[in-house]
């Protein structure tokens, strides 16, 4: 919306196309969504409290988890309602990879609400089946991936990178592409849904994430410095700064009130969605494997829990105390803020040294 009334305003001074610039615009939505978040917190904390939308906590997991009971759940409706209020408002409507990421907020959003609903209703943490869970996240998936075709000016010529050296760009084809964005989102969203299991310890390494992301579809989107880095120009990317400065926004405010001990917590609506938006974006850029290395943490606890089962499965012995792997090392002494600010710091370390292969080419 801002774009196009600096587009307008420029026809009584030419001054007014700073609002259609990418930096102010990102700046813009950073503090758009950074200040509603602040501000929309406590009554989303008072209404959620009145209606009684607690989270319900583990009987198997740490006993220091029981006294948190009782706190409000569905937190992820701040962070969602400021970062979309923000995109609409500061980012371009004829970009069409905006449109894929709200399309994929609002879907993955639909679900994560049903999972909390149920667990509220139910008042167990059990809450969607996970095979329905499943299966709407694939068909989400799917039909963004799909629209992601549609739109893409490369059209059926998608690419794929590996990072590190300059000769790793492949053209793959279309089922390949479907394949492995059907698997980055889905994987990225139960991922993130999977380590919120502390206060802080999800949103933090999203924000780290995101800001990373929002940087390289910048340098895709700048030919100058898309060529200085050897990565593929792409016109479409560049706006997705302005959405990922939204999301960080959005994900500082949501982590005031998030922090340890939390006062509310993001929920499934938040995790599932967030992880949705993550994967997409490494979709729309190109870059899932530097995704997944920005995402270490994700996908350590993520391989925590399939080694736990697997193990249980097949050997019926445990190789963690407790899977996630976060559980694990509370049960293994550590205080709750010494795991959530140490999985912070790796993720930090991981995102720098992701960004550092793009000039490693």
């Amino acid at each position: 919306m801002i774009e196009l009334i600096g587009t307008w305003l420029m026809a009584f001074d030419p001054g007014f196309d700073v609002l259609r610039y990418l930096t102010v615009r990102t700046i813009g939505s950073t503090l758009t969504a950074l200040i509603l978040s602040i501000v929309l917190g406590p009554i989303f904390i008072k209404y959620l409290t009145h209606m009684q939308f607690s989270q319900s906590i583990r009987s198997d997991g740490p006993q220091s988890h029981l006294a948190k009971s009782g706190t409000p759940t569905m937190g992820g409706l701040i962070i969602i309602f400021s970062f979309v209020a923000s995109t609409l408002l500061w980012s371009d409507f004829q970009n069409p990879y905006i449109w894929v990421l709200l399309f994929i907020t609002l879907t993955f959003a639909s679900i994560g609400f049903l999972d909390d609903w149920f667990k509220i209703r139910e008042k167990n943490s059990k809450g969607l089946s996970g095979r329905y869970k499943l299966c709407l996240q694939f068909v989400f998936s799917l039909m963004a991936v799909m629209l992601i075709l549609r739109v893409s000016p490369e059209g059926s010529k998608q690419i794929f990178l590996l990072p590190f050296s300059k000769d790793f760009i492949f053209t793959i084809s279309p089922i390949l592409f479907v394949g492995i964005g059907i698997f980055v989102i889905m994987g990225a969203s139960n991922a993130v849904n999977l380590t919120d299991g502390l206060d802080g310890l999800a949103i933090l390494p999203t924000i780290l994430i995101a800001g990373g992301l929002g940087l390289i579809a910048y340098a895709m989107g700048n030919q100058i410095i898309a060529n200085y880095l050897f990565i593929p120009f792409h016109p479409f990317t560049g706006e997705l700064i302005v959405f990922c400065g939204a999301l960080v926004g959005a994900g500082i405010g949501f982590l005031w009130y998030n922090a340890y001990p939390a006062e509310i917590f993001m929920g499934d609506l938040g995790s599932l969605t967030l992880g949705g938006i993550l994967g997409t974006l490494a979709v729309l850029l190109r870059h899932e494997v530097v995704f997944a290395i920005m995402a270490g943490v994700f996908v350590m606890e993520t391989l925590s829990v399939i080694i736990q089962v697997g193990s249980f499965k097949i050997t019926g012995k445990r190789v963690f105390l407790m899977a996630p792997i976060h559980h694990h090392f509370e049960l293994k002494g550590w205080a709750e803020p010494k795991v959530i600010v140490r999985f912070w710091i790796i993720t930090f370390v991981l995102v720098l040294f992701a960004l550092a292969t793009l000039k490693l080419r």
